[in-house]
């Protein structure tokens, strides 16, 4: 049996990770400013979506359209903001696509950047206003900004190193992100009080400036990687259809089986976010304690992560490859449901939700990620976005339904439905372990691109 490697060991191969590979130092502050932004913004979002009081979320026009009809809007926050959430990704997804074919990398990367900042310098002028209907508007620009501003990130990841240095950058990349997951929460419960929720917003703005830095100072080591490996250069334009994106899921078997991981995945994770809704609602009724519960449930969530990422994701990445990041989360899920289908206790619920989402940052998604630096740009940037996305989304919106009508029966059912979504979810990750194993070590583009003669 091999002894543990003692922390001086371990903070060694960090600065030789470092030294070997001068761009992990733009990617890990990348990472931690992008997501210490989202975290300083995902407890307002949190605590809007658990609030008891729907005229702070929804316009009045809305709130009376549904009165007229005889539907009390409160009693759907969730399932009204996931819906509208989903719409918006379903009205993005093409827009996005058309900038990813028709753009350079130099421009897009960008572009995604700046209209987020625009986005949140609008949402202040909104909350220092007291403009209505601005809590689902912000509930729904927040989870799209979180899913496209990270899938683009590694996306961009996937161009700069290509599967090996991934697997031995990925964890501590990984790590920077988690730091920056955990000083956002901590970022809005010491500001939150002094400066109020519309300032909040331009202290994220501020750190997705830095993001754009960042790309820059990226940028040039993509490049070099690309001429290295004779892949195509991502400074021209990719082409093809918006739509490329769909029909790739549909045809690959690996990005299918993506695609069902993510739904799944989903799932689970849409089940927990509302039974803890509900709990929320029952036990913090003030907007202030809400966020204050959700920040400190997001350290939580964060400190398992990083102890993860430091001690097991890239050990477990290099000497196993991806089986075991996808496998061992899915195992631990379903046992966690099933102890919440026996015993739906409020602080169990609480405990699964952190074990899940932790399982999710430290080894489901570095696991999936490296899987993408061998396959082509398409799949990278478009196949990706649909995944990302459209499926994200399209999860949320069936499972927060789903979950409205079995809260009628009690928490017992829901967790016990949940028992056969994690099942799903462990036979998607067991088809990811078996069709990745057809992906050669270099992309396929590489592969192709290297194989042509030169003039």
């Amino acid at each position: 049996m091999t002894s543990p490697v003692p922390p001086a060991s371990r903070f060694g191969r960090f600065r030789s990770a470092l030294s070997a590979s001068p761009p992990l130092w733009w990617a890990l502050l990348y990472f931690f400013c992008l997501l210490c932004g989202y975290y300083v913004l995902r407890p307002v979002r949190d605590a809007m979506g658990a609030s008891r009081d729907p005229a702070a979320v929804f316009p009045a026009w809305l709130l009376e359209w549904a009165a007229a009809r005889g539907v009390d809007l409160g009693e759907y926050t969730l399932q009204a903001l996931f819906s509208g959430t989903f719409i918006a990704m379903l009205a993005l997804q093409p827009v996005y696509g058309g900038l990813v074919a028709r753009f350079p990398r130099r421009v897009f990367l960008p572009v995604v950047y700046l209209v987020f900042i625009a986005c949140l310098v609008g949402f202040w002028w909104a909350f220092d206003t007291g403009t209505s209907g601005r809590g689902a508007v912000f509930f729904i620009f927040i989870a799209v900004f979180n899913l496209f501003a990270v899938m683009v990130f590694w996306s961009f990841m996937a161009d700069v190193f290509d599967n090996e240095h991934a697997k031995q950058v990925y964890g501590y990349i990984g790590a920077g992100g988690t730091i920056g997951a955990l000083s956002g929460p901590a970022i809005t419960r010491l500001l939150v009080e002094h400066i109020g929720v519309a300032n909040l917003l331009l202290v994220s703005a501020g750190f997705l400036s830095l993001c754009l830095l960042c790309i820059i100072k990226l940028r040039p080591w993509a490049v070099k990687r690309e001429l290295e490996n004779a892949e195509q250069s991502g400074e021209q334009a990719m082409g093809g259809s918006v739509w490329a994106g769909l029909v790739l899921v549909w045809r690959d078997p690996l990005l299918r089986a993506l695609a069902m991981l993510m739904f799944f995945g989903v799932g689970i994770g849409t089940l927990l976010y509302n039974e803890q809704a509900a709990i929320v609602r029952a036990y913090f009724p003030t907007a202030e304690a809400a966020t204050r519960f959700y920040s400190t449930l997001d350290w939580a969530v964060n400190g398992l992560t990083i102890v993860i990422q430091l001690f097991a994701t890239r050990w477990l990445l290099r000497r196993y490859g991806v089986a075991p990041l996808l496998l061992l989360p899915a195992i631990a899920i379903l046992i966690g449901f099933s102890l919440l289908a026996m015993s739906p206790l409020p602080l169990l619920v609480a405990a699964v939700q952190v074990m899940t989402r932790a399982s999710e940052f430290s080894l489901n998604k570095p696991a999936r990620e490296t899987l993408y630096t061998r396959m082509d740009r398409e799949s990278r940037y478009k196949a990706k976005a649909v995944i990302d996305t459209a499926i994200y989304r399209g999860g949320d919106v069936t499972f927060v339904w789903i979950h409205k009508a079995l809260a009628a029966f009690g928490s017992g059912i829901v967790f016990l439905f949940g028992v056969g979504i994690a099942l799903g979810f462990s036979f998607s990750a067991w088809r990811v372990v078996r069709e990745q194993r057809r992906l050669p070590e270099q992309s396929s583009e590489a592969k192709g691109e290297a194989a042509r003669p030169t003039a």
